[in-house]
């Protein structure tokens, strides 16, 4: 386990990087507060991206649910809570956070299955899941067409995949505002609450190196899925929503 007194490597950002072990480090020193740092740092508008989130990833009445980059597993019980009868799978390669996700599916009283996993090699069969989701941990992934290739095996045809992540502020008044937000306001927040500033200074850097929406949305009509793209509270998160063909 990571001592949060010692520093950790800032993870480097954007796509085709190698920062897995740095972004597995950096999660695990700041696990314990991730959850109130979530609500802090996004005004708690976050469970509502969740709730849109949730809708989608349900609407086909799947079976079978996996949850990549569940980190302390809100998503995954989110699902579970929405959807009794679905089988929920919620994977990470941060074990301090499954730990925190298992904690919480107990107290809850949810049948959530945790699992270790890597999203670049996920350790299913093909077809193995109706719905995979992935809340917020995608532009932590080190090649993101590796993700999504992975994401387009485990799903059974007709599957579904949806994404929520931040894209990158947009070039008006709002997105400058926002920006001066991320990169000024959020990194001292969260410096003061987790005691680690630099993950909440990769934080703003690694969405404003993250692909444009529509980027996204070719990468994944490349991956084979059918997709579109819906902005969520001004364009500050955004939800992509794709089906395997």
């Amino acid at each position: 386990m990571t001592n949060p007194h010692h520093p950790h490597r800032k993870p480097a950002v954007g796509d085709g990087q190698d920062k897995g072990a740095d972004v597995q480090a950096m999660f695990a020193a700041i696990a314990p507060r991730y959850d109130l740092l979530n609500r802090i740092l996004s005004l708690g508008v976050d469970q509502t991206w969740r709730y849109a989130g949730a809708r989608e990833a349900l609407a086909k009445a799947p079976r079978r649910v996996l949850d990549i980059a569940t980190g302390t597993g809100d998503f995954a019980l989110m699902l579970k809570r929405r959807a009794p009868y679905a089988q929920v799978t919620g994977s990470d390669f941060v074990p301090e956070m499954l730990e925190i996700a298992r904690v919480k599916g107990r107290q809850a009283g949810l049948e959530v299955t945790w699992e270790e996993g890597d999203a670049l090699a996920l350790p299913y069969p093909d077809a193995s899941f109706d719905t995979v989701t992935c809340t917020f941990g995608f532009r932590n992934f080190s090649d993101y067409a590796q993700g999504l290739a992975e994401m387009y095996r485990v799903l059974s045809p007709g599957g579904r995949l949806v994404i929520l992540e931040f894209p990158p502020p947009a070039e008006n008044l709002f997105g400058r505002v926002y920006r001066l937000y991320f990169q000024q306001v959020l990194p001292r927040i969260g410096g003061l609450v987790s005691g680690d500033s630099s993950a909440y200074t990769y934080l703003p850097e690694s969405v404003l190196a993250f692909p444009e929406p529509e980027e996204l949305l070719k990468m994944m009509r490349c991956a084979g899925f059918s997709a579109r793209y819906r902005p969520l509270s001004g364009g500050i998160a955004g939800m992509w929503v794709a089906d395997k063909r």
